[in-house]
């Protein structure tokens, strides 16, 4: 399967870096600064959904369930609000989202 040339610059960046592989004791950070973003085919998609369900206005639980079945990952406060900035520069009405929060 061949990868995005993105992710794989990043792939061979860590081998570069690893190249015994990583160490036990370094997993935990190396997964700290690798957090999953949503793609932009995937905010797509969870916007398509969310307006094909119809439950207007979309409240900031609505897109953060969506996110977790299309992810099966808890949401990132980063995403729900990309969702949310795609939902309304489609018309589409949200309630309850504070972009402070």
């Amino acid at each position: 399967m061949d990868l995005p040339p993105i992710l794989s610059n990043i792939v061979g960046w860590l081998r570069a870096g690893y190249p015994q592989g990583v160490p036990e004791a370094d997993y935990i950070p190396l997964l700290a600064i690798l957090t999953r973003r949503l793609s932009d085919d995937e905010v797509q998609q969870i916007t398509d959904q969310l307006v094909e369900i119809g439950v207007l206005p979309v409240e900031k639980t609505d897109i953060g369930v969506m996110i977790t079945r299309v992810t099966d990952e808890m949401p990132l406060e980063s995403d729900v609000q990309r969702v949310r900035t795609h939902l309304e520069s489609g018309g589409w009405p949200t309630a309850g989202i504070d972009e402070a929060s």
